[in-house]
């Protein structure tokens, strides 16, 4: 019943669709603003900046996970994050966000990868409660910082002073 694969440029519609309902579901349904062209050239061009699965229920698609490798200076290898993971609320309670994460920590022990991670919203009880019964651990000791919008482009203006 459940199959899970890699995505190919076809399913760029039902990723889109996935992301919008992830967005809404997190209460930011305006900030998904990817595009097909966006999602066709960092996930399928020459210079891939993503990979992803797609769940298929009985040849349904019901759920995705997108991730990219980020690098650990201390480890000395790259790692996963998992950007987004999502599964049709109809559909939860199957093992199918289980199965999915299982694909991408195969994916990560196959590659070397020393450490798969990902950020949960803190109001996001039951994804909490998920994580934790596989095993994963809260980072509590880290806050997650963000540049964007316009402080951004203006750090990046910014011209470093020279110490004398």
């Amino acid at each position: 019943m459940l199959n899970i694969r890699p995505a190919t440029p076809d399913d760029i519609p039902e990723i889109l669709a996935f992301i919008r309902e992830l967005a809404h579901y997190e209460k930011e349904p305006a900030s998904a603003v990817a595009t097909h062209d966006d999602l066709l050239r960092d996930g399928f061009g020459p210079t891939k900046r993503f990979r992803c699965l797609i769940a298929e229920w009985s040849g349904e698609p019901v759920g995705f996970a997108l991730f990219f490798y980020n690098y650990s200076t201390w480890k000395g290898r790259a790692g996963i994050y998992l950007e987004d993971l999502f599964v049709r609320p109809a559909f939860r309670g199957k093992g199918i966000g289980k199965g999915l994460l299982a694909k991408v920590a195969a994916i990560a022990v196959a590659e070397s990868c020393p450490r798969l991670e990902w950020a949960v919203l803190d109001w996001n009880q039951p994804a909490i409660d998920f994580y934790n019964s596989l095993g994963a651990t809260p980072m509590s000791e880290w806050t997650t910082m963000r540049l964007s919008g316009d402080a951004l482009p203006a750090l990046a203006s910014t011209t470093p002073v020279p110490q004398t």
